[in-house]
């Protein structure tokens, strides 16, 4: 009997890892590539490799008939899609099924709902959760009425869709009308969705999230907490698992609102159930559910020795769950960084080019997620996440010096990189002593107290 087949509808680190899980599970992987991708580690790795079309995505990796036509045509039974592109697309979730492949991923009916934020900010409140004061805008008019109401300062979000487009922080009333007009019309543009909400501001606020796994059946366990409040324009950069923010009462409350949401939803697979922690008035506020994997999931793996896109895929393959919520132990602590291609002098704009050098450190504690070798084309037409590095240590301090290292004796050349804004934020007081919060670093490269 021939091994299981699984598509691959994604690219760079995440590919690798989704492959790499796939060949300790005995699954034949064949990966979808752009034009601009066939010489990747990624398609080194898989058993075959196929092109769907141009090097633009919505010509390869956004192509949904291209990508579930590649799929049956290679004997592929499922389809697992990573973050980004097409992961949260109920409609690509729903084609999946219609042609007899396994969405490696939630229901469309689940995509549906989590999609629309302000179906699941009136889902998290149906079931106990609280979510931040505000409300939807269809006009204007309203929008002032909304804001009138909270107080300033607030934010505009897009609906739909997410990574900061859509998204403006409105300091006062004067400039609600230009603030709302630019936030629909990004969030049209990006989303095909103008609409958009309010939400009262939270200035000392802490990004904090929950990893579910989940069963189908109502049997869900959670995983422990990432907190990502190192943020640049709404864009993760350090991630941490456990938060050391959190006093014991208010991680397990914060647990509890996850289970309770998860549950609601019956979550088969992954999900992550993400919050604001309002650090002045201890105040914890739903943001949103992502029903996938997430980039920063290794910070998770490492504390808790599970693999989590294993998982992810023996769970949508139909295995019942081994695990219960007293297998889970959170030993250590663990960091991750995201090294990108983007110049820090010229406003961390990409940089694409040749990777002339890539030699990362070998050192015990510290785990490279990457899809970089030397010689690399890195491609303009994608993300700009080069590698992931994930340090542990046995409690924080020392995580964060394995980071430390790891970054510094990083050796890559050929094109632009935050290596150095990394390795200056890690020295931060603020950084050491976990008072930042989401705006921090924007705040900080305004003073210029953090160089670019």
């Amino acid at each position: 009997m021939s091994a299981p087949r699984l598509f691959v509808a994604n690219r760079g680190e995440i590919a690798v890892r989704v492959i790499d899980a796939c060949q300790s599970l005995g699954i034949e992987t064949v990966l979808g590539v752009s034009s601009a991708d066939k010489d990747t580690l990624a398609a080194a790795r898989a058993t075959h490799c196929v092109t769907l079309g141009g090097a633009r995505a919505v010509l390869s990796y956004l192509n949904q008939g291209a990508i579930v036509h590649a799929a049956r045509m290679t004997g592929c039974s499922s389809i697992h899609p990573g973050y980004g592109f097409l992961s949260e697309r109920a409609d690509f979730a729903r084609l999946c099924g219609e042609n007899g492949l396994i969405f490696i991923g939630a229901s469309p009916e689940q995509l549906e709902t989590l999609g629309d934020k302000l179906i699941a900010r009136a889902f998290a409140q149906s079931v106990g959760v609280p979510v931040s004061p505000g409300g939807p805008t269809s006009s204007l008019e309203q929008a002032r009425i909304v804001g009138g109401d909270l107080g300033y300062p607030l934010l505009i979000k897009a609906a739909f869709g997410g990574g900061g487009r859509g998204m403006k922080l409105v300091e006062n009333a004067s400039d609600l009308a230009d603030a709302w007009t630019i936030a629909a019309s990004e969030a049209a543009a990006a989303f095909g969705d103008g609409t958009v909400f309010i939400e009262r501001f939270v200035r000392a606020a802490k990004h904090i999230e929950v990893q579910i796994l989940g069963d189908g059946t109502g049997h869900c366990i959670h995983l422990g907490e990432r907190e990502c409040s190192v943020q640049f324009r709404y864009q993760k950069i350090i991630e941490e698992a456990p938060s050391s923010a959190l006093r014991p009462e208010y991680r397990t409350l914060m647990h509890s609102y996850a289970l309770k949401i998860a549950r609601g939803l019956n979550i088969q697979g992954l999900a992550t159930v993400e919050f604001l922690f309002d650090v002045d008035e201890g105040a914890i506020w739903f943001l949103e559910v992502n029903p996938r994997i997430q980039v920063e999931h290794p910070v998770t793996e490492v504390v808790t020795g599970i693999d989590l896109v294993r998982e992810q895929i023996l769970l949508a393959l139909g295995e019942k769950m081994r695990l219960t919520q007293d297998d889970i132990r959170i030993d250590g602590h663990a960091v991750e960084l995201r090294l990108t291609a983007q110049d820090p002098a010229h406003e961390l704009k990409p940089s694409p080019g040749v990777v002339r050098t890539w030699r990362p450190p070998q050192l015990g504690g510290v785990r490279w997620d990457t899809h970089m070798y030397e010689g690399y084309h890195f491609p303009p037409y994608y993300d700009a996440l080069m590698a992931k590095i994930i340090a542990y240590g046995h409690d924080r301090p020392s995580a964060l010096a394995r980071a430390t290292r790891a970054i510094t004796e990083l050796q890559v050349s050929g094109l632009a990189t935050n290596a150095a804004l990394l390795r200056e934020m890690l020295a931060s007081p603020a950084i050491i002593g976990n008072s930042v919060t989401t705006r921090w670093l924007e705040n900080q490269l305004v003073k210029g107290a953090i160089q670019q």
